[in-house]
């Protein structure tokens, strides 16, 4: 299993990058940001400086949308990065919700958003692609390798990154619900000819290292928020109990906790004292995170990773951050790695 962080890009941007560097030091292969461009800062400058001063990690946004930014631009992002800092990049992508909401804007169809993957796939690995009309490519691009990761909740997105996507990036981490949209994923490839197994199973929750239950509850509460904007969406297309859908059904214990939804303040969005977040009971946000001692994480990382999953990315929006990457680089990456013997 591979280990990823999760940061915001707030100010100062030097901030994240020492953070990155940490993680890095502490044996994370991946480094993700937010996108969203009026809550935080533009990730993929912050991205350049983070490939610039680290020697192994990946880095990428968790996640872009193919609403905010020309299909093309981005594509030239990573091209451009890759040439600059030897194919060290990945792209998360959505459908959109905080940099298309707050802009009173809405997310892309599942057409578009199908599309695009195919867009900025094609020119971020040097090959041509057709767009509105005509052929295009980088011309100044050689040897660019890139995978689309597609975060996904609901039946549709689902079944369209099984068809198309090089990973899937499921934003909780609880074990149910992961081995039911997995498995939903893994049918999809299946059907469309392809091989499952070849997909990246991301699943990305808030980790915090730590003793007192209450703190940390609070401290991750915020993440149930987030995580029911796109829920209360696939409720509101789907309906609560929706077995027998054609898309199929969605779980009760991903719906349930929604009903005490009251609205949502974007300027809070993914904080720790996020004010909107109520509604989000105690067991869901120990269902959604992965809170406790070393040895609690390892538990239900070797249950996650049972299911197929192939990376953790953990989320640092808290006020634990330098330590839990500490406990992960010294116990738990370790115990989730496969052990060598030095003479057999």
């Amino acid at each position: 299993m591979d280990f990823g962080v999760v940061l915001q890009t707030n100010p100062p941007a030097a901030r994240t990058v020492q953070l990155a560097k940490l993680a890095e030091a502490h044996g994370f292969s991946h480094v993700w940001t937010f996108d969203s461009h009026l809550l935080w800062q533009e990730p993929y400058v912050i991205h350049s400086a983070i490939l610039a001063e680290t020697k192994r990690v990946t880095v990428g946004p968790f996640v872009t949308n193919p609403a905010t930014r020309d299909w093309t631009v981005t594509a030239s992002v990573f091209a451009t990065l890759n040439e600059m800092y030897g194919n060290r990049t990945v792209c998360g992508i959505g459908r959109g919700d905080s940099a298309v909401r707050v802009t009173n804007g809405k997310p892309t169809t599942m057409a578009e958003l199908r599309e695009s993957i195919h867009v900025i796939r094609e020119l971020a690995n040097s090959r041509p692609v057709d767009y509105r009309g005509a052929t295009l490519q980088f011309p100044w691009s050689r040897g660019s390798e890139l995978e689309v990761w597609v975060a996904a909740y609901g039946p549709m997105a689902l079944k369209l990154t099984g068809e198309v996507g090089d990973g899937f990036i499921l934003q909780l981490a609880d074990v149910d619900i992961a081995a039911w949209m997995i498995k939903t994923v893994k049918d999809a490839a299946a059907a469309a000819g392809r091989d499952p197994e070849s997909l990246s199973f991301c699943v990305a929750a808030p980790m915090y290292i730590g003793e007192d239950w209450e703190h940390m509850r609070e401290q991750c509460r915020w993440f149930g928020g987030m995580v029911g904007n796109h829920v209360a969406d696939i409720v509101a297309k789907y309906g609560h109990h929706s077995a027998g859908t054609e898309a199929g059904a969605i779980p009760d214990a991903l719906a349930d906790y929604i009903r005490g939804r009251q609205g949502y303040d974007y300027n809070t969005h993914g904080k720790a004292d996020n004010d909107h977040v109520d509604f989000v009971p105690d067991d869901i946000v120990e269902r959604f995170c992965i809170l406790g001692t070393a040895d609690e994480h390892i538990a239900k990382l070797e249950q996650l990773r049972a299911l197929g999953v192939t990376q953790f990315a953990g989320y640092l929006q808290h006020d634990n951050k330098e330590e839990t990457m500490r406990v992960y680089g010294e116990t738990v990456i370790p115990a989730l790695q496969t052990h060598v013997d030095a003479k057999r």
